[in-house]
């Protein structure tokens, strides 16, 4: 087989795959025109929720003083 015919199969492949990532490519279209304006809404990034440092600290207290309370009861189970 020469390599003319490896080059021409490989082109028939090419444009099998090509048809058909263009069909893909038209249904996917045809479902987002169908929902409509929501389709053509951009994604946009999720906004951080930002804490103060008084809200972490807040929680850290929180935090901790809840593992000590569950600290103190594995003490009194242990003893």
């Amino acid at each position: 087989m020469g390599i003319l015919a490896v080059i021409r199969r490989e082109e028939k492949k090419v444009r099998k795959q090509v048809v058909k990532l263009q069909g893909d490519l038209n249904r996917l279209q045809s479902a987002a025109k169908a929902m409509g304006a929501t389709a053509n809404r951009e994604l946009t990034s999720a906004k951080k929720h930002v804490l103060s440092a008084a809200a972490r600290a807040k929680m850290s207290r929180a935090a901790k003083r809840r593992w000590a309370k569950i600290k103190a009861g594995a003490r009194k189970a242990a003893s």
